[in-house]
């Protein structure tokens, strides 16, 4: 890093037309700027110094939220709702390039964007809510985890989750080596998760044109009250809030230059490592819900969605030993790699919104503390019982904190005052706006439903 802990712990004055603030200190200060990227040499070199902040992100499409409405979706309707995953996968490639451009051109995550863009009365009940995402979040993750540690290794629920506040300490001291070691360690999860599924499929030997047909939508999915909860639940499950404001904040760890030219190559470079990532997403994500029909929903086991009854029930229908155990492990793994995550982007949330300045042990401490505990709370009442209700439930809560977070992002994006010549193209705005019209339409009808039963 060129700059010291000093320098950055200082606000910068930037002129800034279009925002109603001046820029502060920068989003991850500890880590700001700390990876070097290449100026010249061919693309593919250019783009390995941007590898990294995309597999964060990806990390929060393929969380414990993700396995118990992929399982509970792939049990009950079969391939069906494959379409809705593949959907939202695109709909996350589209705004999460947006977070790179937002975090590159304007030099702002999006908790600092809308701290800097909106008065406290819009932009601290936004904070709400993106707290109450990171706490939902969490739910899910803590949860995953724990039950990860349960079956591997029998710890009980209520240990497991007081096991996961470490994570707190284990950013800590990565991020003392650099941030390409965080990023080395959430990699190296993704692969062994990667590795676990793809035996799995392979002992389950699915209907493929089944696979490719699920790939298409059906109106069912809009017709059906049962297959629109799960439906939202993996779109909430997916396309999550707190990692628009992740995305936006990491993509700063790399070291671009000022000029116009540099930053639209970084913000080409950087889309590029997101999609790669979220592809690698969608395999896994696809693999869960794949392995869901072609096991539990082909043997008639139609309410599978306990990731206990899924790992016991492995055995007896793929006829091995082996692949509960595998699936326990990349459980495991996801829950690590999501809780990592999530401590981060509770960070980024708080000193983007509230520019609160504390050591970061404490910062990260008080983050964790906020989403933990009552993921402690609910977790140690209900114990082995109804975690799978409380999965689903987290992520359709955040699919509803969705619009909070896309429609600020999209305005954004989409305003030269604010992006400058980096602002986003026409059609790109075009079809962000589209996205966040569908995630609205939708949660309104999953509430008409939920109203009038």
């Amino acid at each position: 890093m060129t700059e010291t802990t000093t320098e950055l712990e200082e606000v910068q004055e930037v002129a800034s037309p279009g925002w109603r603030r001046s820029r502060g200190r920068p989003p991850l200060a500890e880590v700001f700027g700390s990876v070097a990227t290449r100026t010249s040499g061919p693309w593919w070199r250019k783009l390995f110094a941007f590898l990294g902040p995309g597999y964060l992100v990806a990390v929060g499409y393929m969380d414990p939220g993700n396995w118990a409405t992929s399982l509970a979706g792939g049990s009950k309707f079969g391939y069906a709702l494959l379409s809705i995953a593949l959907l939202s996968n695109i709909m996350a490639i589209l705004l999460q390039a947006l977070c790179a451009r937002l975090g590159i051109a304007s030099g702002r995550d999006l908790a600092q964007a809308c701290r800097d863009a909106f008065p406290r009365a819009v932009a601290w009940p936004l904070w709400a809510l993106a707290e109450l995402a990171i706490v939902s979040t969490d739910l899910a993750e803590v949860i995953g985890t724990a039950i990860g540690l349960s079956l591997l290794f029998g710890i009980p629920l209520a240990i497991g989750v007081l096991i996961t506040a470490a994570d707190v300490f284990l950013v800590l001291a990565l991020q003392r080596l650099g941030f390409r070691w965080v990023e080395a360690l959430i990699i190296a999860m993704l692969a062994v998760i990667a590795a676990c599924f793809g035996i799995q499929i392979a002992s389950a030997d699915p209907d493929w044109a089944a696979v490719l047909g699920g790939f298409i939508p059906t109106t069912a999915i809009a017709t059906n009250p049962d297959m629109l909860f799960l439906a939202l639940g993996i779109l909430g499950a997916t396309v999550m809030p707190h990692n628009l404001y992740l995305h936006s904040a990491v993509v700063q760890t790399r070291r671009v230059g000022d000029s116009v030219r540099e930053k639209r190559e970084a913000i080409n470079l950087a889309t590029a490592d997101s999609t790669i990532a979220l592809m690698f997403a969608l395999f896994v994500n696809a693999a869960i819900l794949i392995l869901a029909a072609a096991t539990f929903n082909k043997a008639g086991r139609t309410n599978v969605a306990e990731l206990q009854d899924a790992y016991s029930l492995l055995t007896p229908l793929l006829g091995s030993t082996m692949a509960p155990t595998l699936f326990a492990i990349a459980l495991l793994c996801c829950g690590l790699n999501s809780t990592v995550t999530a401590t981060l982007s509770g960070q980024i949330v708080m000193e983007g919104f509230l520019e609160i300045r504390l050591p970061g042990w404490l910062r990260r401490l008080i983050t964790r503390a906020i989403a933990i505990v009552p993921a402690a709370i609910v977790t140690i009442l209900y114990g082995d019982q109804g975690t799978a209700k409380l999965l689903i439930l987290s992520q359709v809560v955040l699919s509803l904190q969705l619009p909070f977070a896309v429609v600020p992002l999209v305005m954004f994006t989409g305003d030269r005052s604010k992006m400058g010549d980096l602002v986003a193209p026409r059609w790109i705005t075009t079809c962000a706006w589209a996205t966040a019209a569908l995630i609205i339409v939708l949660n309104a009808k999953l509430l008409f439903d939920a109203i009038t039963g």
